[in-house]
């Protein structure tokens, strides 16, 4: 079993402080949800705008490169035009991660109003994010003496990592410590699991992900890869011949996995809200779900995987053991 890999600073001024209980939290009129404890997250974790604003989780955006320009995911640039450009460009556009500068902003911007910070980022195998926050840990350790941070790598990506960081925002604003929702984020990491359907591998090809001659084999015979996302193994599940029979794969893989448990949901769609949309039925027609909510797949994710991914974010409640 593959846990968390988690980067602690805790200050000796830190831990001479009492802990913070419920009494600590405050909640605004508007319904926003303040806490001692403040969550950290990069934009791959495909959040909702209204969970990320009621629990004011911090989002750091990587950036999209078009023709020497940076773009920031979900600021300069929307999912959609990004998906547009992906589709009728005959070069990729590019990404950059965000730097420790970057993260050592957000902490510092955070900690006029907290005591802890939480930082869940994408998997290390896959990008530089995790050291790049961990390293601007080390530099607040200076420069921000008061505020304890951790830092975790989620080992996944996606909705799934943005459920890892919905986890720990939820257990701060229940009146968890630091220690504690960190914690219930390292629970959730071992949960949560992700799918994902590709539309055609022709992006994989043209990013250098796979040969171009894979992909060309591929579109003749019409396969439409599986993939999977969890803290056990990131890459190609299965194939499919189509993609409704991917989609239909996806869903019984899902239903092995949770049974007949309530689940929580993010439905992530690369421009394709039509298809995204009909999914959202099946799921729903087929599963008890506490939430449910669709969002833009990462575009960042989705420059190298192509317009048309479909892709579910899921985990039972009944799974996972809360503090």
């Amino acid at each position: 079993m593959v846990l968390a890999r988690v980067s602690v600073q805790l200050d000796s001024a830190f831990l001479l402080r009492p802990q913070h209980s419920s009494c600590c939290r405050i909640r605004c009129t508007e319904g926003i949800v303040i806490n001692r404890v403040a969550v950290v997250t990069d934009s791959v974790s495909c959040l909702p705008r209204d969970l990320v604003e009621k629990y004011a989780i911090k989002i750091v955006p990587i950036s999209v490169i078009i023709n020497g320009q940076a773009y920031r995911d979900g600021i300069d640039i929307t999912p959609k035009e990004v998906y547009q450009l992906v589709a009728t460009s005959k070069n990729l556009p590019g990404t950059t991660s965000p730097s420790p500068g970057d993260f050592l902003e957000a902490y510092r911007e955070l900690s006029n109003r907290v005591d802890g910070i939480i930082c869940v980022t994408i998997c290390s195998d896959i990008s530089m994010m995790y050291d790049s926050a961990t390293q601007a840990k080390r530099m607040a350790e200076g420069d921000l003496p008061h505020v304890a941070i951790n830092v975790i790598d989620s080992r996944t990506a996606g909705g799934a990592e943005g459920f890892v960081a919905l986890a720990a925002a939820r257990a701060a604003a229940s009146g968890k410590d630091l220690a504690q929702a960190t914690r219930t984020a390292e629970d959730m990491i071992l949960r949560v699991s992700m799918l994902g359907v590709l539309d055609t591998l022709k992006y994989l090809a043209r990013s250098g992900r796979i040969p171009k001659i894979a992909a060309w084999a591929g579109s003749m015979l019409r396969l439409n890869p599986i993939l999977t996302f969890s803290h056990e193994r990131i890459g190609l599940l299965e194939k499919a011949r189509t993609k409704p029979r991917a989609v239909q794969r996806i869903l019984q893989i899902m239903e092995e996995r949770m049974g007949r448990k309530p689940v929580h949901v993010n439905l992530m769609h690369a421009n394709v809200p039509e298809e995204a949309a009909a999914l959202k039925r099946q799921v729903e027609s087929q599963f008890e779900c506490v939430e449910l909510f669709v969002t833009d797949f990462a575009p960042t994710m989705g420059v190298q995987a192509g317009p048309g991914v479909l892709a579910l974010a899921f985990y039972s409640e009944e799974d996972i053991s809360v503090e």
